[in-house]
């Protein structure tokens, strides 16, 4: 059975329950690749042999206790096990998203002074080299993948087998080294350094403990009953603290299986393969894959297209209660069970998903169409609200209480209270233990005695308890009648629609809403072709006329969705533009965890702003871009303002005075 706590006791740490599962589920799967088509497993006996053989080999490379070791690349198993292997030296490991420019992983590691770094490839073998002289701190960097690699400076370059090889050949003489700091560790000790995305300036390096991530693996383990019996598809980045407590934290809590993808472009054939039963994907990626199916549907023929109809107008129906084992009617269980055989139970072996017993997404709200969608099937997708300061948990949506305009009860061990403000705020086990060289930040989000201000404003329903998000608590403002004024709930809204890729939203202070739209250009390219519409670039599509009227029958519907809500009826869009090109993380207008970067997109491009709001049809401008191999250049366009029609509604109630 698997521990109760961390106190006082032998599992206090990564390494302790490495070691627990090697011996009690000794031959089960622990990790499973797919590389040139075939998937190769390792049982967590041979895991712990590999990892101990990769920390052995870092005592060699002069690794000692409290160095930072970065980790730079995509879902791999040798990478996932440079996690638990710095910790058994007494090392902090820090990952990096993969797709960071130089710039941006220069100042993560110079933040952190790292002195070694583990480097998936060529690419991010470059990427260092290309700023090390900035790295005061940096000493030696191992590589996973030797293609092309032979040529390079050996004296601080090591391949990651060569460094498992020489662990290996010195194991006698250092393993007395290694279990004595393995039995050092403490559940106050650091378990891994995670910076966060810098929606509002530079990422901050959230230090988190082994009680952090052990009693939060626990508690959210507990909720939804998982067990070794689970299998996961890790497939987000590895910087990013949900796929660490999913493919680290639970994945070693429970002992279940972790398989990683052979790519990006193979992940819905890997799915199908493996057949996950515990899923978690942001909302965009259950919004692609919708978008997939329904640009199928489009080029179906008129016999398969009327039954995803029929029957999928039923499960919406009838779907959701079943899942939640609600009373329906005979006939209506019977219509349901033919349309698993002709339509769900191939649908959802499509989507890999058929296997899912528990799925979450989380990150951004989803669309409540999207979300019935799934449910529908059958597929127990739920909603929960996290973050890197909380070593993700804060809530989560129990079985049989899972609604789309929601996101749940605190986890277990969560507390939550709503400040005057409207300001959510939290405590737990979870709750992170400082920032990193950054105690004025530390000071300003988490108080004396453990409360977290999380940035964002809801509110807890009395009845329920269940906790509704309304916006970023600092993005929340007026309008210049005094009525809310909230950008993310609009943008939201916006996005649901498979076309509209990004929104963002502007009218603080002002009379009138505008918005920036991004296409989507795969779904409107897929509607583009079935309608002979020829296009050679994402700029001349955007500037349609026919997608500009599509895009503006979007925002004219959510305008007419906002003025049934008497809160944020003034938040409906009057004017918007669609932009000459997509938001992108390499020219700092987004995140690498795509959020919207508000301030610099403001700056950016404040011209066009003006253009909204000044009553001008059109607007020329010229942006810079950044290229994929890192070049510089500009993009002109001459863009139409749209005037969208809103619907008259009462006068709103002013927000109250703070």
């Amino acid at each position: 059975m698997a521990p109760t706590s961390v106190d006082g006791g032998a599992i206090a740490s990564i390494p302790a329950l490495l070691d627990r599962n090697a011996e009690q589920f000794g031959s089960k799967t622990a990790y499973r690749e797919k590389e040139f088509g075939i998937w190769q497993s390792w049982s967590w006996a041979e895991t712990r042999e590999e990892i101990e053989a990769f920390a052995l080999g870092l005592i060699s490379l002069g690794v000692k206790k409290g160095d930072f070791i970065a980790i730079i690349g995509s879902n791999r198993p040798h990478l996932y096990w440079v996690f638990p292997a710095a910790q058994m030296v007494g090392a902090i490991p820090v990952p990096i998203y993969q797709d960071s420019a130089s710039d941006e992983m220069a100042y993560v590691l110079d933040h952190c002074g790292a002195r070694f770094v583990v480097a998936e490839d060529q690419e991010q073998v470059d990427k260092v080299i290309e700023i090390q002289e900035n790295l005061h701190q940096f000493e030696h960097m191992i590589y996973l993948d030797p293609r092309g690699m032979r040529k390079y400076d050996h004296g601080k370059l090591h391949e990651y087998a060569q460094v498992q090889a020489t662990g290996r050949a010195q194991r006698q003489e250092n393993q007395p080294e290694l279990d004595a700091r393995k039995g050092a560790i403490t559940a106050q000790d650091i378990c891994v350094m995670l910076y966060t995305s810098g929606t509002t300036g530079k990422p901050k390096g959230v230090v988190l403990s082994n009680r952090n991530v052990i009693e939060t693996s626990k508690n959210s383990c507990d909720f939804d009953h998982l067990g070794p019996g689970e299998d996961i598809v890790a497939y987000l980045p590895m910087a990013w603290v949900g796929d660490f407590i999913f493919s680290i934290g639970q994945a070693y809590w429970t002992g279940f299986c972790v398989n990683c993808p052979e790519s990006e472009g193979t992940l819905i054939t890997d799915l199908r393969e493996i057949g996950p039963t515990y899923f978690f994907g942001p909302p965009r990626v259950f919004e692609n894959q919708l978008t997939q199916v329904m640009i199928r549907m489009e080029d179906a023929g008129a016999t398969k297209k009327w039954l995803f109809d029929t029957f999928m107008a039923h499960a919406r129906k009838v779907g959701g209660d079943i899942l939640d084992g609600k009373t329906v009617g005979a006939w209506d269980r019977f219509k349901y069970w033919l349309g698993d055989f002709f339509v769900y139970a191939p649908l959802k072996n499509s989507l890999g998903l058929s296997r899912v017993r528990v799925g979450y997404t989380a990150g951004e709200a989803i669309g409540p169409e999207i979300f019935d969608f799934y449910r529908s099937l059958k597929i127990n997708l739920k909603q929960l609200y996290g973050q890197t300061e909380a070593t993700v948990f804060i809530t989560q949506q129990p079985d049989g209480q899972v609604r789309s305009d929601t996101v749940g009860v605190a986890s277990p061990g969560v507390e939550l209270k709503i400040a005057e403000s409207g300001e959510v705020f939290y405590r737990s086990p979870g709750v992170f233990e400082y920032y990193y060289k950054n105690a004025d930040s530390t000071a300003s989000t988490k108080d004396a005695e453990g409360w977290v201000a999380t940035g964002d404003a809801g509110f807890i329903e009395p009845d329920t308890g269940h906790l509704r998000i309304i916006d970023r608590a600092k993005d929340v403002g007026k309008m210049a009648d005094g009525s809310l004024f909230a950008p993310k709930y609009v943008e939201n809204k916006l996005k649901f629609y498979p076309n509209i890729l990004e929104a963002v939203v502007f009218g603080n202070e002002r009379a009138e809403c505008t918005a920036f739209i991004n296409i989507d250009l795969n779904a409107v390219g897929n509607w583009a072709e079935r309608n002979n519409i020829a296009y050679s670039s994402y700029q001349e599509l955007a500037r349609h006329p026919k997608v500009m009227e599509m895009v503006q029958h979007h925002v004219e519907e959510v305008n007419e969705s906002l003025a049934e809500d008497e809160m944020l009826s003034g938040c409906q869009v009057h004017r918007f533009v669609i932009l000459h090109k997509e938001l992108d993380a390499d020219d700092g207008e987004i995140t690498r965890t795509r959020k919207v970067r508000r301030r610099t997109v403001e700056e950016k491009y404040h011209d066009i702003i003006t253009a909204l709001y000044d009553g001008s049809p059109s607007i020329s401008t010229r942006t810079e871009v950044t290229y994929e191999d890192g070049r510089k250049g500009h993009i002109a366009a001459t863009l139409e303002v749209r005037n969208a029609k809103t619907v008259p509604v009462r006068a709103p109630k002013p927000v109250a005075a703070e």
